[in-house]
């Protein structure tokens, strides 16, 4: 039997979240914002927290610095059950931190990628990869070091026998190749949103950009924002709307989306139950500051779902 039901090699920092800052960010000038918070970020380290809050064994690898910063996101991770036995520590670089700004209609992201680009094949245990029934790569663009060898891992994970799922984030090179080609024949679910599909697929329009898609992978699963969300085969279609909550936070709502929709795909659960949890997972993210505040308490998060199901 797995011992794990997923797991995750991925990056982790903290997100040191601003708000109430004016779209314009002028040099030379102190400006103040309304409010503080530091939360767990990171898509993978987001994810693989979710997942754990909702129930799945999550085993997690993932690389950190030294410094007080990395200990606090494991302490976070820890907290609700995610097994950290085979992370590694870097004795030159810090953890990394994305200092989110917000403004009343959009955000500034400024990352120091630190430990997260630094993470390379020698630091993945993969034997403790294969011992689950899936693998979930994030961020794929972030890992300089490791990306020459991501796909020689996932398909090694794949000819093992578990199932794969990518959510490639944003490429702050605005590439967006990087040998993704080499990676999507193994595949059994990308999780883009609407803009890094049309990336992805190197054309303006979604339509487009979806059926380019699934010429490559069996399901594409994509985070639509206030449309809600869509899972697309190459025989069916299925959607589910966004469920209205006054939004506190969208820091992180699509990586909790894929923790949510995850959990019940690999319990094989239907299309419709997946996206459905995905969908309540996300909404209840943003009701809170970043990506995990709502999942540290569970009688908060449950008493969410169950009051929006």
């Amino acid at each position: 039997m797995p011992n794990f039901d997923i797991t995750i090699a991925g990056e982790i920092n903290l997100d040191l979240i601003l708000y109430g800052l004016p779209a314009e960010l002028p040099l030379e000038r102190e400006l103040l914002a309304t409010g503080l918070e530091m939360t767990l970020g990171s898509s993978s380290a987001i994810t693989a927290h979710n997942l754990a809050a909702l129930g799945s064994k999550v085993g997690f690898i993932t690389r950190l610095g030294p410094d007080p910063l990395g200990t606090i996101a494991l302490d976070r991770l820890r907290a609700v059950g995610v097994d950290l036995s085979r992370i590694t520590r870097s004795t030159k670089s810090k953890t990394g931190l994305t200092v989110l700004l917000t403004h009343a209609d959009s955000r500034h992201l400024l990352t120091y990628p630190g430990c997260m680009a630094e993470m390379a094949l020698e630091h993945l245990d993969l034997d403790y990869l294969k011992s689950a029934r899936h693998f979930h790569q994030s961020s794929y663009f972030l890992h300089r070091a490791l990306l020459p060898d991501i796909a020689k891992v996932i398909q090694e994970l794949k000819d093992t026998g578990l199932t794969i799922s990518l959510d490639t984030n944003d490429d702050p090179a605005d590439r967006w190749n990087d040998g993704i080609t080499r990676i999507l024949p193994y595949v059994d679910v990308l999780m883009p949103n609407e803009r890094e599909s049309c990336k992805l697929a190197g054309t303006e329009d979604f339509a487009e950009a979806t059926q380019s898609l699934l010429q490559h992978v069996p399901l594409l699963v994509v985070k639509r924002g206030a449309q809600g969300a869509t899972a697309y085969t190459r025989s069916e279609q299925v959607s589910v709307r966004a469920i209205p909550v006054g939004v506190i936070d969208p820091v992180g709502a699509g990586d909790t989306f894929n923790a949510g929709f995850l959990h019940k795909w690999t319990q094989g659960k239907p299309l419709a139950e997946c996206l459905a949890c995905g969908n309540l997972a996300a909404a209840c993210s943003t009701t809170k500051p970043g990506g995990t505040e709502a999942f540290r308490e569970p009688a908060y998060w449950k008493n969410f779902f169950s009051t929006h199901t």
